[in-house]
Protein backbone atom coordinates (compact mmCIF):
# COMPACT_ATOMS: atom_id res chain seq x y z
CA UNK A 1 0.00 0.00 0.00
CA UNK A 2 1.40 3.52 -1.29
CA UNK A 3 0.19 6.37 1.30
CA UNK A 4 0.67 9.90 0.09
CA UNK A 5 0.09 13.24 1.81
CA UNK A 6 -0.32 16.21 -0.52
CA UNK A 7 -1.69 19.11 -1.08
CA UNK A 8 -3.96 18.72 -4.14
CA UNK A 9 -7.08 19.54 -5.82
CA UNK A 10 -8.98 16.51 -7.22
CA UNK A 11 -11.39 16.93 -10.48
CA UNK A 12 -13.99 14.16 -11.61
CA UNK A 13 -14.25 13.19 -15.26
CA UNK A 14 -16.87 10.72 -16.14
CA UNK A 15 -20.96 10.51 -15.99
CA UNK A 16 -20.71 13.87 -14.52
CA UNK A 17 -17.79 16.36 -13.00
CA UNK A 18 -16.94 16.64 -9.18
CA UNK A 19 -14.33 19.53 -8.20
CA UNK A 20 -12.60 19.02 -4.32
CA UNK A 21 -10.69 21.98 -4.08
CA UNK A 22 -6.85 22.56 -3.13
CA UNK A 23 -6.22 21.11 0.31
CA UNK A 24 -4.24 18.40 2.16
CA UNK A 25 -5.42 15.32 1.62
CA UNK A 26 -4.55 11.37 1.90
CA UNK A 27 -4.45 9.17 -0.51
CA UNK A 28 -4.36 5.88 -0.69
CA UNK A 29 -3.26 3.85 -3.81
CA UNK A 30 -3.67 -0.21 -2.90
CA UNK A 31 -2.34 -3.23 -4.14
CA UNK A 32 -5.28 -4.04 -6.03
CA UNK A 33 -5.15 -0.48 -8.38
CA UNK A 34 -7.52 1.26 -6.43
CA UNK A 35 -7.27 4.78 -6.05
CA UNK A 36 -9.03 6.81 -2.72
CA UNK A 37 -8.65 10.23 -1.47
CA UNK A 38 -9.61 10.69 2.29
CA UNK A 39 -9.99 14.29 4.38
CA UNK A 40 -9.07 13.95 7.87
CA UNK A 41 -12.48 13.72 8.92
CA UNK A 42 -15.97 11.10 7.54
CA UNK A 43 -14.67 8.52 9.54
CA UNK A 44 -13.41 5.68 6.56
CA UNK A 45 -15.23 7.17 3.17
CA UNK A 46 -13.30 8.96 0.94
CA UNK A 47 -14.14 12.04 -0.51
CA UNK A 48 -13.47 10.75 -3.78
CA UNK A 49 -12.14 7.22 -5.11
CA UNK A 50 -11.56 4.71 -8.31
CA UNK A 51 -12.16 1.36 -7.70
CA UNK A 52 -10.06 -1.75 -9.60
CA UNK A 53 -9.14 -2.19 -12.60
CA UNK A 54 -7.69 1.30 -13.07
CA UNK A 55 -4.25 2.81 -13.86
CA UNK A 56 -2.38 5.47 -12.26
CA UNK A 57 -0.10 7.88 -14.35
CA UNK A 58 2.14 10.36 -12.52
CA UNK A 59 2.93 13.48 -14.63
CA UNK A 60 5.11 16.37 -13.18
CA UNK A 61 2.38 18.21 -11.17
CA UNK A 62 -0.42 16.05 -12.43
CA UNK A 63 -1.50 12.67 -11.30
CA UNK A 64 -3.93 11.02 -13.74
CA UNK A 65 -6.35 8.21 -12.19
CA UNK A 66 -8.26 6.18 -15.45
CA UNK A 67 -10.68 3.46 -14.83
CA UNK A 68 -9.65 0.65 -17.30
CA UNK A 69 -13.04 -0.09 -17.94
CA UNK A 70 -15.15 2.59 -18.21
CA UNK A 71 -12.96 5.49 -19.10
CA UNK A 72 -13.67 7.41 -15.88
CA UNK A 73 -10.58 9.62 -14.66
CA UNK A 74 -9.34 11.62 -11.75
CA UNK A 75 -7.50 14.14 -12.43
CA UNK A 76 -4.86 15.72 -8.87
CA UNK A 77 -3.54 18.13 -9.44
CA UNK A 78 -0.53 18.88 -7.11
CA UNK A 79 0.96 21.03 -5.29
CA UNK A 80 3.00 19.48 -3.00
CA UNK A 81 3.99 16.22 -1.90
CA UNK A 82 4.25 16.39 1.99
CA UNK A 83 4.93 12.35 2.49
CA UNK A 84 5.08 9.64 0.16
CA UNK A 85 5.68 6.27 1.46
CA UNK A 86 5.40 2.42 0.51
CA UNK A 87 3.94 -0.54 3.05
CA UNK A 88 3.99 -4.73 1.97
CA UNK A 89 0.63 -5.22 4.06
CA UNK A 90 0.48 -9.30 2.71
CA UNK A 91 -2.35 -11.08 2.54
CA UNK A 92 -5.19 -10.49 4.91
CA UNK A 93 -5.96 -12.88 7.17
CA UNK A 94 -9.69 -11.65 7.27
CA UNK A 95 -11.88 -11.11 10.18
CA UNK A 96 -11.69 -13.42 13.21
CA UNK A 97 -15.18 -13.70 14.02
CA UNK A 98 -16.60 -14.33 17.56
CA UNK A 99 -18.17 -17.71 19.21
CA UNK A 100 -21.96 -16.16 18.39
CA UNK A 101 -21.03 -15.29 14.49
CA UNK A 102 -18.97 -18.14 13.66
CA UNK A 103 -21.54 -20.24 14.79
CA UNK A 104 -24.54 -18.67 13.33
CA UNK A 105 -22.03 -19.32 9.94
CA UNK A 106 -22.59 -23.23 10.87
CA UNK A 107 -26.23 -23.35 11.37
CA UNK A 108 -27.06 -21.10 8.90
CA UNK A 109 -25.30 -23.28 6.30
CA UNK A 110 -26.74 -26.43 8.11
CA UNK A 111 -30.10 -24.86 7.46
CA UNK A 112 -29.95 -22.78 3.81
CA UNK A 113 -33.45 -23.30 3.05
CA UNK A 114 -34.03 -20.63 5.98
CA UNK A 115 -33.29 -18.11 2.99
CA UNK A 116 -35.66 -19.78 0.79
CA UNK A 117 -37.13 -23.45 -0.42
CA UNK A 118 -34.66 -25.29 -3.06
CA UNK A 119 -31.66 -23.54 -1.86
CA UNK A 120 -28.50 -25.27 -2.21
CA UNK A 121 -24.78 -24.92 0.09
CA UNK A 122 -22.20 -24.44 -2.44
CA UNK A 123 -19.67 -23.83 0.42
CA UNK A 124 -18.42 -22.13 3.67
CA UNK A 125 -15.69 -19.42 3.55
CA UNK A 126 -15.34 -18.84 -0.06
CA UNK A 127 -12.16 -17.38 -0.56
CA UNK A 128 -12.00 -14.63 -3.03
CA UNK A 129 -8.94 -12.37 -3.75
CA UNK A 130 -9.46 -9.63 -1.14
CA UNK A 131 -11.09 -12.16 1.66
CA UNK A 132 -13.61 -15.14 2.39
CA UNK A 133 -17.13 -14.79 1.69
CA UNK A 134 -18.98 -16.19 5.02
CA UNK A 135 -21.36 -18.52 2.27
CA UNK A 136 -21.68 -18.92 -0.69
CA UNK A 137 -25.15 -21.06 -2.26
CA UNK A 138 -27.34 -21.18 -5.31
CA UNK A 139 -31.00 -20.58 -4.99
CA UNK A 140 -33.74 -22.05 -6.97
CA UNK A 141 -33.06 -20.87 -10.46
CA UNK A 142 -29.58 -22.28 -9.59
CA UNK A 143 -28.39 -18.45 -9.30
CA UNK A 144 -25.24 -17.90 -7.49
CA UNK A 145 -26.48 -16.10 -4.27
CA UNK A 146 -23.21 -14.31 -1.33
CA UNK A 147 -24.16 -14.36 1.92
CA UNK A 148 -22.55 -12.36 4.50
CA UNK A 149 -23.26 -12.49 8.16
CA UNK A 150 -22.88 -10.61 11.01
CA UNK A 151 -24.59 -10.57 14.59
CA UNK A 152 -25.25 -6.73 14.22
CA UNK A 153 -25.14 -5.57 10.74
CA UNK A 154 -24.34 -1.84 10.13
CA UNK A 155 -23.53 0.29 6.69
CA UNK A 156 -19.64 -1.21 7.06
CA UNK A 157 -20.82 -4.83 6.47
CA UNK A 158 -23.23 -3.53 3.24
CA UNK A 159 -19.91 -1.84 1.92
CA UNK A 160 -17.91 -5.50 2.63
CA UNK A 161 -20.56 -7.25 1.08
CA UNK A 162 -20.45 -4.61 -2.23
CA UNK A 163 -17.10 -5.15 -2.56
CA UNK A 164 -17.26 -9.20 -2.56
CA UNK A 165 -20.07 -8.76 -5.01
CA UNK A 166 -18.21 -6.58 -7.68
CA UNK A 167 -15.06 -9.11 -7.73
CA UNK A 168 -17.53 -12.11 -7.71
CA UNK A 169 -19.73 -10.95 -10.85
CA UNK A 170 -16.38 -10.28 -12.97
CA UNK A 171 -16.11 -14.61 -12.77
CA UNK A 172 -18.13 -15.84 -15.63
CA UNK A 173 -18.51 -19.14 -13.80
CA UNK A 174 -20.22 -17.48 -11.12
CA UNK A 175 -22.07 -14.17 -12.24
CA UNK A 176 -24.30 -12.84 -11.88
CA UNK A 177 -24.08 -13.16 -7.54
CA UNK A 178 -26.87 -11.62 -6.15
CA UNK A 179 -25.93 -10.97 -2.05
CA UNK A 180 -27.73 -10.84 1.28
CA UNK A 181 -26.95 -9.35 4.63
CA UNK A 182 -27.91 -11.71 7.13
CA UNK A 183 -27.90 -10.78 10.57
CA UNK A 184 -29.21 -11.21 13.87
CA UNK A 185 -29.78 -6.97 13.98
CA UNK A 186 -29.41 -5.11 11.15
CA UNK A 187 -29.23 -1.03 11.41
CA UNK A 188 -31.60 0.93 9.65
CA UNK A 189 -28.97 2.78 7.52
CA UNK A 190 -27.66 -0.49 6.61
CA UNK A 191 -31.16 -1.70 5.33
CA UNK A 192 -31.38 1.28 3.51
CA UNK A 193 -28.18 1.35 1.75
CA UNK A 194 -28.52 -2.63 0.88
CA UNK A 195 -31.76 -2.37 -0.62
CA UNK A 196 -30.37 1.11 -3.07
CA UNK A 197 -27.75 -1.71 -4.06
CA UNK A 198 -30.14 -4.58 -4.63
CA UNK A 199 -28.81 -7.04 -1.26
CA UNK A 200 -31.04 -8.55 0.65
CA UNK A 201 -31.69 -8.28 4.24
CA UNK A 202 -32.17 -11.21 6.13
CA UNK A 203 -32.93 -10.98 10.30
CA UNK A 204 -31.93 -14.53 12.02
CA UNK A 205 -33.12 -15.58 15.02
CA UNK A 206 -30.11 -17.58 16.59
CA UNK A 207 -32.77 -19.87 18.92
CA UNK A 208 -34.84 -20.93 16.16
CA UNK A 209 -31.76 -21.64 14.08
CA UNK A 210 -30.34 -24.38 16.88
CA UNK A 211 -33.64 -26.12 17.20
CA UNK A 212 -34.79 -23.98 20.77
CA UNK A 213 -38.42 -23.71 20.93
CA UNK A 214 -39.85 -20.34 22.63
CA UNK A 215 -42.82 -20.73 25.31
CA UNK A 216 -45.28 -17.85 24.83
CA UNK A 217 -45.77 -16.35 28.26
CA UNK A 218 -48.24 -13.72 29.76
CA UNK A 219 -45.68 -12.04 32.00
Amino acid sequence: MRLVIARCSVDYVGKLTAHLPMAPRLILIKADSSVSIHADDRAFKPLNWMNPPCKLREEEGTWTVTHGKTGEKLVLTMEEIIHDSSHELGVDPGLIKDGVEAHLQELLAEHITTLGAGWTLVRREYMTAIGPVDILCRDHTGASVAVELKRRAGIDAVEQLTRYLELMNRDPLLAPVSGILAAQSIAPQAKTLAEDRGIRCVTLDYDELRGIEREDTLF
